[in-house]
């Protein structure tokens, strides 16, 4: 196990809880109400906070709670480095962490591969699951198909070159945006700092099945955004998800890439409202 210290990340410090396999997982729990789980992305220093920190805050003023995950290997959660890093071992955590934390029922949003593990977690546990908002999910593509996106090239390239610092950050997350000049100088030195704590196998042992034929067992609402200049993530993929599972929609952006909830941060926010509100 990677014994690697959380306590100096820059980040804030919210909930632990300890899943019966031994891992710790952080979370912050903001709000009352109706319960949305956030699963954030993968990539070298990514953590609840840092992807949705200019989301959820709007959330908990509409009346809901927001337990904002950080994902084993990533933020302030425990970073093991004798695990296989595939979707089952997140889904599996995710279902711990909910019986854990008492969450009977819930809306998970997900972003690329949080947006995998919450189309995972509505298969294996469905009668958990309300609603999914997804933002280019992961999970629609074989491996091979993701790993030739400019994005993911560019992501494994800097990772295996050693410690990443801010510029090496910038390097990676330059490529999330359609407009780089919106990465947050904060957000690159969360992230470098949290890069340095991650063990080599997280990467290496990532493995999303291809779950495309699946989609249509998945009954509940779904509400999927995604950019059409997205480098990490083939916006195809949409039409995959609209085309097997009856209750979805997917909003379209051009001149935005795979970070939707930061690029059209108040769009986001009041479509997510709007399906939220809607019985």
């Amino acid at each position: 196990m990677s014994n690697t210290p959380n306590a100096d990340l820059p980040l804030p410090t919210g909930c632990h809880v300890t899943l019966d396999n031994g891992l710790s997982l952080h979370y912050l729990d903001i709000g009352s109400g109706p319960v949305v789980v956030w699963l954030h992305g993968s990539g070298p220093g990514a953590s609840g906070f840092s992807n949705f920190k200019g989301n959820y805050p709007v959330f908990e003023k509409a009346g809901y709670r927001n337990i904002v995950l950080d994902l084993p290997g990533f933020g302030r959660s425990d970073k093991p480095d004798d695990v296989n890093y595939d979707l089952d071992f997140f889904v599996s955590c995710l279902g711990g962490f909910l019986d854990k934390t008492g969450i009977d029922r819930c809306t998970l949003l997900g972003n690329s591969l949080g947006g995998a593990i919450a189309l995972g977690a509505a298969l294996a546990y469905p009668e958990r699951v309300e609603k999914l908002i997804l933002m280019a999910p992961g999970g629609v593509e074989e491996r091979e198909t993701y790993f030739q996106m400019p994005g993911i090239v560019r992501m494994v390239e800097v990772f295996g070159q050693g410690p990443m610092g801010v510029e090496e950050m910038r390097h990676v997350m330059s490529l999330q945006l359609f407009d780089a000049s919106q990465l947050d100088e904060n957000l690159l030195k969360e992230r470098a700092a949290v890069a340095v704590t991650q063990p080599a196998n997280l990467f290496s042992t990532m493995l999303v099945p291809n779950m495309t034929e699946r989609l249509g067992e998945i009954r509940v609402p779904i509400l999927g955004f995604w950019g059409t200049d997205d480098l990490f993530n083939p916006p195809a993929g949409a039409l995959k998800i609209l085309e097997r599972s009856p209750h979805v929609r997917f909003i379209m952006l051009n001149r935005c890439g795979h970070w939707v909830q930061v690029e059209h941060q108040a769009l986001f926010n009041r479509e997510c409202l709007t399906f939220l509100n809607d019985e």
